[in-house]
């Protein structure tokens, strides 16, 4: 990254920054991310590491546990931001890593990481909705994209990764405030 979006709260040297611009995507504090190379991880037998599941048939949600495809996803707002359509599997660790989301009212997808995700419990395995705590239901839109709808890439699971982090600090106005 060689273009800070932010400046300094103050004018001596080590003072926190400010962004200056939308700081979930501006890699400024909890939302910077390493540029990494914009290729996709591979397995060892030189394939995407990371893929989704229509496109892996080998790939399978094991008998008992849920299938999340089709359930709402709720922001922090309490909104739903969209609707689970795919799950993206770690070819090389057999586990799914995202969720594609269809963003609620609109064709465009999403992908949202795994471990971002909450389930409520309404009893064992009830649920009709996960709960996505980080960002807004609005703010889904900005979350950053991949090149390729079957493929995402070193650079871009940063980029994305570091979007979500950054909406634990400044998804909304308050949650960048002192506590005290």
């Amino acid at each position: 990254m060689s273009d800070i979006k932010a400046v300094p709260v103050d004018g001596f040297n080590g003072s926190p920054l400010i962004p200056t611009g939308n700081p979930m995507i501006d890699g400024v504090g909890p939302a910077a991310w390493a540029d990494r190379a914009d290729v996709p991880d591979l397995t060892a037998h030189g394939e995407a590491k990371i893929i989704p599941m229509r496109v892996a048939p080998s790939f399978t949600i094991a008998a008992g546990d849920p299938d999340p495809r089709g359930l709402p996803v709720k922001a922090c707002d309490g909104n739903v931001a969209g609707e689970i359509v795919d799950l993206w599997v770690d070819k090389a660790e057999p586990q799914v890593r995202y969720y594609e989301i269809r963003l609620a009212g609109s064709d465009k997808h999403k992908l949202l990481p795994v471990p971002y995700v909450q389930w409520p419990h309404f009893g064992l395995w009830g649920n009709d909705h996960v709960i996505v705590k980080a960002i807004t239901a609005a703010q889904f839109a900005d979350v950053p994209e991949t090149k390729r709808d079957d493929r995402i890439t070193l650079l871009e699971e940063d980029k994305i990764m570091a979007y979500y982090a950054g909406g634990h600090l400044y998804a909304t106005p308050d949650r960048a405030e002192p506590f005290i």
